[in-house]
């Protein structure tokens, strides 16, 4: 064992949430900050390139963390690609960025997640973003983040945008991240800066602090457990370069590894359910049931058309949205339909010929019913956890899926998307959609809740991020929300490492 290191801070995990924290605790120099990353530095090109991603999935920078078989998914086993490189999946995701809906805060807040409601959070969603449209009410253009309408021309689709509005939507130019995002059509939102560069965590907020002598990253370093005495969090073990370090945490530890990584880690840690922790002969430090329930995650399903006008292929994987409530009681969006006019250029190394040029919409069931959940393998740190999302475990996620292929089929139908309409490929008229669902949806990415808020026995940490029985540690990223937002993640991962940084250093002024 090497020397221990002292800090005030411990950070494990540099996506979304640990790069956010890791600027703004280090931006007071009396503060002494570590950020831990598994991956390695953000130096490959194709990170850059908005169009390189996909040839990331499957790298050493990927996590490359496998499903156990899903029933529901036909006994399928689906790869969750995770980044593990800085500035984690913000630097292998597509960058889009949608809040979510501001009812989905307000039912955190009535879960037990007191100060996460939508005027709370709001301040912090404008806190990062930069938005290249200006500031308003719901936007703000000075933050470090840059955020873009879809700047790929070829991607933008008024055949799609003005067809959604025929059907009765709000559109074509909806600003879902605005006032209201249910039941309106409009161009997507990516973080891509104004050279057309993917804006990740790690270019947004690291490399402007890493000129500070109080902030120390360190990569290619996996975190093996957190060392907690007296139930109180002092530091961390982790692993480089064949050896085992200490670093010690004066104020507090703070866990950012994402969904599946941070209830991995509190488990190895003797923090989870006692049953689970003595079958593995872990030390039970705080039995605490709720660590790694809870998994929700987006499913996509992917409906090809002819199109009858041949377009370039595009560099996003997709530039066009709706966002519906298939619920006639609820404003609060279950569905998201992405739409790109022609083959993405990510992906037609790994797609079949398909015989000419083709339209994709993508439904995304984006406030599934069904729960999952994350456990160990083993008691060995560097085993891949266990992760078992259910999906489509309840008949409810089916009937918002079918809905879907209805709303697509009447989209595609409009006036003025029968321009381009050459006819339904995928799932052709005539499949049964049921098996079609089952057989065909996928992830999209977007694990969370695996270390909710809440104050109910089995939440795992408080409304102020801290884990339930063990002070000095915290929690904050996708692991800890309650539900999972309408629409991709990444930017409530921003949210909640802005409003925890301000928590902590609040909380630690007090103390």
């Amino acid at each position: 064992m090497l020397n221990n290191q002292i800090y005030d801070y411990v950070i494990v995990g540099a996506g979304a949430s640990g790069s956010v924290l890791a600027n703004r605790l280090s931006a007071d120099p009396a503060n002494s900050v570590l950020l831990i990353e598994a991956g390695k530095e953000d130096q490959e090109p194709n990170i850059k390139d908005p169009g390189g991603f996909v040839s990331l999935w499957g790298s050493e920078l990927d996590w490359q963390l496998e499903t156990t078989r899903q029933d529901g998914l036909g006994g399928r086993q689906i790869v969750i690609n995770q980044g593990k490189v800085l500035g984690g999946s913000t630097s292998l995701n597509a960058m889009m960025y949608v809040r979510g809906n501001p009812g989905n805060y307000e039912e955190w807040k009535a879960l037990g997640a007191e100060g996460w409601g939508y005027r709370d959070v709001l301040p912090y969603f404008k806190k990062s973003e930069s938005f290249e449209n200006g500031a308003s009410e719901y936007h703000h253009d000075g933050g470090e983040l840059s955020i873009r309408d879809c700047p790929d021309e070829v991607m933008r689709s008024e055949h799609f945008l003005v067809g959604a509005t025929e059907l009765g939507y709000d559109g074509p130019n909806w600003d879902y991240n605005g006032e209201r995002q249910e039941n309106g059509a409009g161009l997507l939102q990516f973080h891509i800066d104004e050279n057309g560069n993917r804006d990740s965590g790690a270019s947004a907020f690291l490399d402007p602090a890493r000129k500070r002598d109080n902030l120390t990253i360190i990569t290619n370093a996996q975190v093996l457990k957190i060392l907690i005495q007296d139930q109180a969090a002092f530091g961390v073990e982790f692993f480089t370069e064949n050896e085992n370090w200490h670093a010690l945490a004066t104020k507090e530890v703070i866990i950012s590894a994402g969904a599946l990584a941070s209830p991995k880690l509190l488990l190895l840690s003797g923090i989870g359910p006692a049953n689970e922790l003595s079958a593995l002969q872990i030390p039970v430090v705080n039995d605490l049931p709720g660590v790694g329930k809870n998994l929700q995650d987006h499913l996509q399903l992917p409906m090809i058309f002819r199109s009858k006008i041949p377009m370039p292929n595009t560099t996003l994987l997709t530039g066009n949205a709706l966002f519906v409530c298939t619920k006639d009681d609820s404003t609060q969006v279950d569905l998201q339909i992405n739409f790109t006019p022609s083959l993405p250029q990510p992906l037609a190394p790994i797609l079949p010929d398909l015989g000419g040029p083709v339209c994709i919409f993508l439904p995304i069931l984006v406030q599934p019913e069904s729960r999952g959940e994350v456990s160990l393998r083993s008691k060995n740190p560097l085993d891949a956890p266990l992760v078992n999302p259910n999906y489509l475990n309840s008949e409810a996620d089916i009937r918002v899926l079918s809905k879907a292929v209805e709303l697509v089929r009447e989209l595609a139908n409009t006036p003025k998307f029968l321009e381009l309409n050459g006819g339904e490929m995928v799932p052709g008229q005539g499949a049964d959609i049921s098996t079609f669902i089952r057989n065909q949806s996928t992830t999209i990415w977007h694990p969370a809740g695996t270390c909710r808020i809440g104050q109910d026995p089995d939440a795992v940490v408080d409304p102020r991020l801290r884990v339930h029985g063990i002070q000095k540690l915290r929690v904050a990223d996708a692991s800890v929300m309650p539900t999972v937002t309408s629409g991709n993640t990444v930017a409530a991962c921003f949210m909640i490492g802005e409003k925890a940084a301000d928590m902590i250093l609040e909380d630690n002024r007090n103390n």
